[in-house]
């Protein structure tokens, strides 16, 4: 279902995908207009999770809309809209989809999923000169992750090292704010602001390019 749908003040529009529904179901809500789209990733896609994904993507698409839009992906697995009518980011974690939007400017979104695993993969994308709160640490690393992912949508580089090339200045973790952050891998240490929130079960995290 459609938890949420907001226009945001700098023109982007936001959406988050409550993944409540069966495949059928789903398939069920498709536009008519991608039915054939949709039965055909049916055959290709194995798992139950990742069609609920691509389903409720192009469902909350349309939905926030209210036109006919295609989602298709570049060479480097970024999604684009075939007409080009907006700069669009996905993300799905557990039981959701979420999507960003907006008519001229490159955007970056990412959901993740609240768990005290991060703290063991987390010296992997966290440098010494990055600041965790010890008190709120496993928010606090998953922020930083989904920060950094955010960032790697947004940005036209490859090769992104989380840990050497992006970093995140000192911020304390809230139920939402702003994230302040700085790109090295482009040589043109761009600065970026980061909107987070931290929900019961997830961390949400978008960025709109200046």
């Amino acid at each position: 279902m459609l938890e949420r749908k907001e226009f945001l003040d700098d023109e982007s529009i936001l959406g988050v995908w409550k993944i409540t529904e069966t495949t059928e179901e789903l398939l069920n809500l498709l536009p008519e207009y991608l039915k054939p789209d949709g039965i055909d990733m049916l055959k290709k896609i194995k798992s139950e999770s990742r069609t609920a994904e691509w389903l409720s993507i192009r469902i909350m698409l349309h939905s926030i809309l209210d036109e006919e839009k295609k989602v298709e992906y570049n060479e480097s697995g970024a999604p684009y809209l075939t007409d080009n009518s907006y700069h669009i980011s996905i993300s799905h974690t557990k039981n959701y989809a979420v999507i960003i939007l907006h008519p001229t400017k490159k955007v970056g979104i990412d959901i993740e999923t609240r768990s005290s695993r991060v703290e063991k993969v987390a010296y992997k994308f966290i440098s010494n000169k990055e600041k965790i709160d010890p008190e709120k640490k496993a928010t606090h690393q998953l922020l930083h992750w989904s920060a950094k992912e955010t960032l790697f949508k947004v940005m036209d580089e490859t090769e992104i090292d989380f840990k050497e090339h992006l970093y995140i200045e000192p911020f304390k973790p809230l139920k939402k704010g702003v994230i302040k952050a700085v790109e090295y891998k482009s040589g043109k240490d761009r600065n970026f602001l980061i909107s987070y929130e931290v929900h019961s079960d997830y961390v949400l995290t978008w960025t709109i390019e200046k």
